[in-house]
């Protein structure tokens, strides 16, 4: 017997109310250990050189739906095992389904989906309603890891496996409940552990908890290959896929969805979604050219300022890190003589896009003097670059690819680094050196 957190996953010998480790309390529960049989000896195992030609590279399938294997790095890693996250509702099961479809068309195996939280009546509804009708997707409606352990060695077609969700898993050699970290760990380990013997892609659904974090002990995300997070809100129709862990390709890889009443249908042009008309005035907005992975996007940066009889002024943000706006909000008083510290301040990334990259700096800068001036910057510009504490202005990677996207979508001037190593394009690039200089620019024609 012991007691483990079902927070953080961290053990202790006695019953206490409040966990050491993370610090909430009535979250330590008691929990029987599984008992494992004496060590056997074993024989050496036979020892292989990485340039050996025996090692055998494994090989990938794709989905043919080029915004997931964008994700996955280039399909599908048979063998692999994936963990998707994201909120109720926002499409896990959807995607999941339809991928299985796609899978079992372009290949000769079988798809084993295993539903935890609905009855097999609730997931052929879904399939109806999405217009999949597939007789290699087999179903399975159990919580028990046993039954799904033996069904997989049963049936040595089924090479696609999909549990929805490892929250709904249960082992009957643990006592305590699904969900559990004890059972969430050893559930998983044993699904990957069969995934690897009998090269099969698993993918797993994970709950979150109100934090946006999976639920269940962090170790879930060291034992799958990849981890893939759904961003996007219920009441907005599109749905962001990114890549937070990916051994078999790049990680922050995103593929963007729209929910329509046929699914997740992916989008070809996302940069399109989160931009404005871009030839039209308009005060307090820039247009940010991002990179998330290995892909271009530009993206609408919103700023408002107002004033306010608060002691306080609100700093509200959605998309951003609210710290960096701080930071930037500072640089601008320190060396922009710009006071704000009276001022209500508002931040906004149009579309829903979170952005995490520091070359979304002088946007912000951009919106936020645009506001205070009542001016706009020049239409048809893009602007990209990170803003150090001194008021300078660095160099972003993958400039040319920034510049590529916007040459694209008919952009004719871009707002970029002074020092900066740029090819020859078509658009014309402003190079700025010193945040201070970004008010020359509401004056360019």
């Amino acid at each position: 017997m012991k007691t483990v957190c079902q927070s953080c996953g961290h053990s202790t010998g006695r019953w206490v109310g409040k966990c050491i480790a993370c610090d909430n309390w009535d979250t330590v529960v008691e929990e029987i250990a599984v008992k494992t049989g004496k060590r056997s000896i074993s024989a050496p195992i036979l020892i292989k050189t990485l340039s050996g030609s025996e090692i055998i590279t494994p090989s990938r399938f794709l989905t043919g739906i080029e915004e997931l294997d964008r994700v996955f790095g280039g399909g599908i890693v048979q063998g692999a095992s994936i963990l998707i996250g994201g909120e109720p509702g926002i499409g896990k099961s959807t995607l999941l389904l339809r991928i299985a479809a796609n899978v079992v068309q372009l290949s000769s195996f079988e798809c084993l989906y295993v539903s935890g939280e609905e009855s097999l009546e609730q997931v052929s509804l879904r399939a109806k309603r999405l217009k999949i009708n597939e007789p290699k997707i087999k179903l399975l409606s159990t919580v028990s890891l046993t039954d799904v352990v033996a069904t997989i060695k049963e049936n040595k077609s089924i090479k696609f496996l999909v549990i929805d969700s490892i929250q709904t898993m249960y082992d009957s050699r643990i006592t305590s409940a699904p969900g559990t970290v004890t059972q969430v760990r050893t559930c998983a380990h044993e699904l990957t552990i069969l995934a690897k013997q009998y090269g099969i892609s698993l993918l797993i659904v994970g709950h979150i908890t109100k934090d946006g974090q999976i639920a269940g002990p962090k170790t879930l995300e060291h034992m799958v290959d990849t981890v893939l997070y759904f961003e996007g809100e219920n009441s907005n129709q599109y749905r962001i896929l990114r890549t937070i862990k990916n051994r078999f390709g790049p990680a922050n890889e995103i593929g963007v969805f729209e929910m329509s009443e046929a699914g997740l249908v992916p989008v070809d042009n996302p940069s399109s979604l989160f931009l404005m008309a871009h030839d039209r005035e308009v005060v307090g907005s820039a247009v940010f050219a991002g990179i998330e992975g290995s892909r271009p996007i530009l993206m609408e940066v919103q700023a408002l300022i107002a004033g306010t009889n608060m002691a306080t002024p609100r700093r509200a943000v959605v998309g951003w890190d609210i710290n960096r706006l701080a930071m930037i909000i500072a640089v601008l008083n320190a060396r922009c003589k710009m006071f704000l510290h009276d001022k209500e301040v508002y931040l906004n990334i149009a579309g829903g896009l979170k952005i995490q990259e520091p070359s979304a700096d002088l946007a912000v800068a951009a919106s936020l003097i645009s506001s205070v001036i009542n001016l706009p910057l020049p239409t048809s510009s893009i602007i990209c670059g990170e803003v150090a504490l001194s008021g300078e202005i660095r160099n972003v990677s993958h400039a040319d690819l920034r510049l590529k996207e916007a040459q694209k979508l008919g952009f004719k001037k871009a707002i970029m680094p002074k020092n900066g190593n740029y090819s020859s394009h078509d658009i014309e690039i402003i190079k700025l050196g010193h945040v201070r200089e970004l008010r020359e620019i509401f004056n360019y024609n």
